[in-house]
C-alpha cells in the first residue's frame, strides 16, 4: 500500500476543519497531528481533502497514543461506524478484537508497538470490530507523521484481508494459467523447431522423448505403423536414472482389429486423441486384444495414474500413436495438455512422414549412383581404385561421380564429377552426364578439352542439368611399359593432386576452365594441360565434398588432403583411399567422389 508524503508543519496557518482539516505550507502537502488536532499543509489544500475522501483504501489517522483523530469514507465503510463516532477513541479499545471475542492486551497490539516505536510497520490477520458487532479481518500498514523531527500522529492504511487474499488468489491462478499456456506453447515451437532440423526418424523420435520429459511427462512411448501395417514400439523415454531396459517394451506389437477397444487401438486406426485418468488405464473386460494387453503391461509397469494418447500425424495420414504418461496422482492431465499433445502429435507426424519420403528419395538417388559406378577397367600395369561415400544421415545426396573407361584406341580415361545440387534432381543430372559423356569419349581421338566443349554445347538441350563440374583426363603410353603422360581439362573443379615417390606433393592447376553450363563459349576455346606421370606417382581426382567443410575454407582443405596424401603415398592404393576418406573432418554434409591412379614404379 502506498503511503502519505510527510514533510514538517507550518502549525500557523489552518485553512479548514471538517472530517479531515487542512494547514497550507509552500511547495507540497503534509498531513500533521499535532496538540491543535489534524492538519493537512497543502498548496491546494481542497484538491487534497478530495483525495483522501476518495481514496479507496481505509485511511485512519491516530495520535502517538493510539487514539483516533480522523477517518476518511472508506474506513466508515468497512467499519460500520462514523467518523464523529470514532473521533477521540482510542483505537486499539475500541476496534482490535481477537476471533473468539474477549480483549487483546495493550502490549500485545503490533499497531500500538509501531506507534511506540515511530516506525513504519504493517501486519495482516488482525480483527477488528464494526458497529454491527460483526469481526472483519483486515491488513494494515502504517507510516509515522513526523514534526521536527518527533513523532506526532500515525496515519493507518487498512483493508479487509479476506477480499484482500482472495483477490491475490485470483491473481495467482491467472498468473500460474499464463505461466502454464506460456509453457505449452514454448514446448510446442521448440518441439517443432527441433524436430525441423532432422530428416531421420529415429533422431526425431530420440528428441521428442527427450523434450518431453520431464517437462510435460514422465514416460513417453512412441508406435509407428509400417507400410506392411505392423506396429513397431520404436521409442521408449523415461526418468533419468529410471529408464526401464527398451528391448522390454520396444518391439514389434501384436496385431489388433478395427473391434478393439483399447485408446491406443482407436487411435492407431484414425480415432481422436485420449484423455485417461488412472481408474480407466485398466482396459475393458470385453478388450481382449493381445495389443491392448501388452500396452496396459507397460502402463503397470511405469506406475501410470494418467495418460493421453493421440495420433501421429492428421486425418488420413495417421503413421503411430504417441503416448504420454504421468506418475504422480496430485497432478494429473487435463484437456488443456491434452490439447497441447494433440497438436505435438500432428506436427511429429508430419516430421516422421517427411523423413519417409526423404529416405525413399535418398534411397533411389544412391541405388542410381552406386549402379552407374561401373567396375573400374585394368590397365596394363596401372592400377586403378576408387571410392564413393555418400553424405552423413541426415543430409541430401548429391551428384558426385567418377568414372573410368578404355577408350576405342585403348587410350584410358579418367573422369571425376558434381552435378550442382543436392536432392534426386541432381542424381539423375549425374546419370545423364555420365552416358553423354561417354558416348562423346569413346572414339574421339582429340583433347580433353575439346570433348568438354561438346558436352558443354548437348548439356542444355539434353540434360535436365543446370551447372557441373568435372575433371576430364586422357592417359597416354603403352599400359604394359609406358611412359605414361596425363593430359586434362578442368571445368571448374578442384585441381587433381600428383604425388611422387620422393615425397612431392603438387596440385594440377593448370588446364582450368569455365564450369559446364556457365555460358555459351568459343569452340576449341576450353584449356588443355599435359604432365608426365613420374614412375611409382600416385594421381588423385576427388570432388569437393573432400576437401570442403562448415566453418574451414577451402585452402585448409587442400593442405589438410596433400599433408595426409603424402604420409600414404607408398601404402597400397586401397588402403591410401580408405585413409583419406577416414580422415574427413566432421561436420560434411556433401557426398565424396575418389578416384586414385598408381603409376607403377621401374
Amino acid at each position: 500500500m502506498g503511503l502519505l508524503v510527510r514533510r514538517s508543519i507550518d502549525r500557523s496557518t489552518v485553512v479548514g476543519e471538517g472530517c479531515l482539516g487542512f494547514a497550507r505550507q509552500e511547495g507540497g502537502a503534509v498531513l500533521s497531528a499535532g496538540g491543535e488536532g489534524l492538519r493537512w499543509s497543502a498548496a491546494e489544500p481542497d484538491f487534497w481533502q478530495q483525495v483522501v475522501e476518495q481514496l479507496s483504501t481505509a485511511l485512519m489517522v491516530v495520535d502517538p497514543t493510539g487514539q483516533i483523530l480522523a477517518v476518511n469514507a472508506a474506513a466508515e465503510r468497512l467499519l460500520g461506524r462514523t467518523a464523529a463516532a470514532m473521533r477521540g477513541e482510542d483505537a486499539h479499545d475500541l476496534l482490535h478484537r481477537p476471533a473468539d471475542g474477549g480483549r487483546i492486551p495493550r502490549d500485545q497490539c503490533p499497531l500500538l508497538r509501531s506507534l511506540t516505536g515511530g516506525t513504519p510497520a504493517h501486519g495482516e490477520g488482525d480483527t477488528y470490530l464494526r458497529g454491527d458487532g460483526r469481526r472483519v479481518a483486515i491488513s494494515w500498514s502504517t507510516s509515522p507523521l513526523m514534526d521536527d523531527g518527533h513523532v506526532t500522529g500515525t496515519a493507518v492504511l487498512f483493508a479487509d484481508a479476506t477480499v484482500d487474499r482472495g483477490a491475490r488468489r485470483e491473481r495467482a491462478v491467472r498468473t500460474r494459467a499464463l505461466e502454464d499456456l506460456n509453457e505449452r506453447l514454448t514446448l510446442v515451437a521448440e518441439i517443432t523447431d527441433v524436430l525441423g532440423q532432422t530428416l531421420e526418424t529415429d533422431d526425431a523420435l530420440a528428441r521428442l522423448g527427450h523434450l518431453l520429459v520431464p517437462r510435460l511427462a514422465d514416460w513417453t512411448a512412441v508406435d509407428l505403423r509400417l507400410a506392411s501395417g505392423e506396429i513397431h514400439r520404436v521409442a521408449v523415454t523415461g526418468p533419468i536414472g529410471r529408464d526401464m531396459r527398451l528391448e522390454d517394451w520396444r518391439e514389434r506389437l501384436p496385431e489388433a482389429g478395427e473391434a478393439a477397444l483399447s485408446p491406443l487401438v482407436q487411435v492407431l486406426n484414425g480415432g481422436d486423441p485420449v484423455l485417461q485418468a488412472e481408474a480407466e488405464t485398466a482396459a475393458p473386460a470385453e478388450d481382449h486384444s493381445a495389443l491392448t494387453a501388452v500396452h496396459r503391461g507397460f502402463l503397470r509397469a511405469v506406475g501410470a495414474t494418467s495418460v493421453i494418447t493421440v495420433p501421429l500425424g492428421a486425418e488420413h495420414q495417421i503413421t503411430g500413436a504417441l503416448t504420454v504418461v504421468r506418475t504422480d496422482p496430485a497432478h494429473p492431465f487435463d484437456t488443456g495438455d491434452l490439447k497441447v499433445v494433440g497438436d505435438i502429435g500432428r506436427r511429429v507426424g508430419l516430421v516422421i512422414d517427411n523423413a519417409r519420403r526423404f529416405g525413399r528419395q535418398r534411397a533411389v538417388a544412391e541405388a542410381m549412383q552406386h549402379n552407374l559406378l561401373a567396375p573400374l577397367p585394368e590397365p596394363g600395369r596401372l592400377r586403378l581404385a576408387a571410392r564413393y561415400q555418400p553424405a552423413p544421415a541426415g543430409s541430401q545426396v548429391g551428384g558426385d561421380w567418377y568414372d573410368a573407361f578404355t577408350l576405342k584406341d585403348g587410350t584410358l580415361a579418367l573422369v571425376i564429377g558434381d552435378v550442382v545440387g543436392h536432392d534426386l534432381t541432381a542424381a539423375a543430372g549425374m546419370a545423364q552426364l555420365h552416358g553423354i559423356l561417354r558416348s562423346l569419349t569413346w572414339d574421339h581421338t582429340g583433347p580433353p578439352g575439346a570433348i568438354a566443349d561438346r558436352l558443354d554445347d548437348a548439356m542444355p538441350v539434353i540434360t535436365t542439368v543446370p551447372l557441373a563440374t568435372l575433371v576430364l583426363a586422357r592417359v597416354t603410353g603403352d599400359p604394359h611399359t609406358g611412359p605414361w603422360t596425363l593430359q586434362w581439362t578442368s571445368a571448374g573443379h578442384p585441381p587433381p593432386l600428383l604425388l611422387t615417390q620422393d615425397g612431392q606433393a603438387q596440385y594440377l592447376e593448370d588446364g582450368q576452365g569455365l564450369l559446364l553450363g556457365a555460358g555459351p563459349l568459343p569452340a576449341g576455346s576450353r584449356p588443355n594441360a599435359t604432365r608426365p606421370l613420374p614412375p611409382g606417382s600416385t594421381l588423385l581426382l576427388y570432388t569437393d565434398g573432400l576437401i570442403e567443410t562448415p566453418g574451414s575454407d577451402l585452402e585448409t582443405g587442400l593442405r589438410r588432403l596433400r599433408r595426409q596424401a603424402l604420409t600414404l603415398v607408398r601404402e597400397p592404393l586401397d588402403f591410401l583411399c580408405d585413409q583419406v576418406l577416414a580422415h574427413v573432418p566432421p561436420g560434411s554434409a556433401d557426398d565424396v567422389a575418389l578416384l586414385a591412379l598408381r603409376v607403377p614404379a621401374p
